[in-house]
């Protein structure tokens, strides 16, 4: 299995980021496609955007966001399968997020679900 690391995806790449994978449900504002240097987009194991307007970043509603959250992949975990297929091959993969808050956001969130399964 995989590695799981977390990275916002305004960063520079590097090669220790293994396969990097944007987990947002929208592209990142004024990045360009070369730039962000992905291998992938699972656009699908993001919150939904009623979730994601919900939250709108508010540190009090973090905790709550994790559990709304889990229930929307927990709802449908199929959407969870292309990305857990890509760590059982990788020996790292990098999950790419947009936001400015580095330790409360949905890729955080995806990393820390998907070191419990």
């Amino acid at each position: 299995m995989a590695g799981i690391a977390v990275k916002r995806i305004y960063e520079d790449p590097a090669a220790t980021d293994g396969c990097r994978v944007l987990v947002d449900r929208l592209w990142p504002r004024g990045l360009s496609k070369e730039r962000a240097a992905l291998d992938h987009w699972f656009r699908d194991v993001a919150p939904s955007n009623e979730l994601r307007r919900w939250y709108g970043h508010d540190p009090d509603k973090w905790d709550e966001f994790r559990r709304r959250y889990r229930a929307e992949l927990d709802a449908d975990p199929s959407v969870l399968d292309p990305l857990r297929q890509l760590m059982e091959k990788e020996k790292t993969v990098t999950l790419l997020f947009s936001s400015r808050n580095e330790t409360r956001n949905n890729a955080v969130a995806l990393a820390e679900i998907l070191r419990e399964k």
